[in-house]
């Protein structure tokens, strides 16, 4: 989306390979996994800070910020994940809110050994996913998420723009959204702010 990404000194930036294999559950869904694996990072190493989960993989802090993030690509059966965690430092003039775990009161630890907590809660959730397949991970990424009923504001890439209410997630993770006229839309791709 022709976005910047920058990595100042402190903060956690890293990318992970996936090599999918053929009874994987859908590539798409490795991003509730990542969310997961992050959730789990950020509660270890910085228990006082509450965080959810922003469909489908941004960790906010309880006002709405956003601390952490994550981009997903594919070629052919591999799949990058990048994640960027903002240990010490945030960016300033985005056009979202933003903050960082050391300016809500941790004490974090340096990007290196939170890689290495990273890397193994990701190793088991990756497990989980294999092993338990794509509905226990939606239940457990729920768990953790903004609550139903939560407003949002999904911007698809298309260009179009909707507004409702988070009503949970449909089978193969999309966001489901209560519209005003209450039908529900399923997101599969969108740009999604609280509002």
């Amino acid at each position: 989306m022709g976005r910047v990404w920058e990595s100042p000194s402190g903060n956690l930036f890293a990318s992970t390979i996936v090599r999918l294999r053929p009874l994987d559950p859908p590539a798409p869904s490795l991003a509730f996994i990542i969310a997961l694996a992050a959730i789990d990072t950020i509660t270890q190493i910085a228990p006082q800070v509450p965080v959810v989960i922003k469909w489908p993989n941004d960790i906010l802090s309880v006002d709405g910020a956003k601390l952490c993030g994550m981009l997903l690509e594919r070629s052919g059966d591999a799949v990058v994940i990048g994640v960027g965690l903002n240990l010490v430092q945030h960016p300033e003039g985005l056009d979202r809110p933003v903050d960082d775990l050391t300016a809500l009161g941790a004490n974090c630890p340096p990007p290196q050994a939170v890689v290495e907590i990273l890397a193994s809660a990701f190793d088991i959730w990756l497990t989980r996913w294999r092993d338990m397949g794509l509905p226990a991970i939606l239940k457990a990424w729920q768990v953790n998420a903004h609550p139903v009923g939560t407003a949002l504001s999904a911007n698809l890439p298309s260009g179009e723009v909707f507004e409702g209410l988070y009503s949970g997630l449909s089978d193969d993770g999309a966001l489901q959204l209560r519209l005003a006229d209450g039908t529900n839309r399923a997101i599969h791709a969108a740009d999604v702010f609280l509002i």
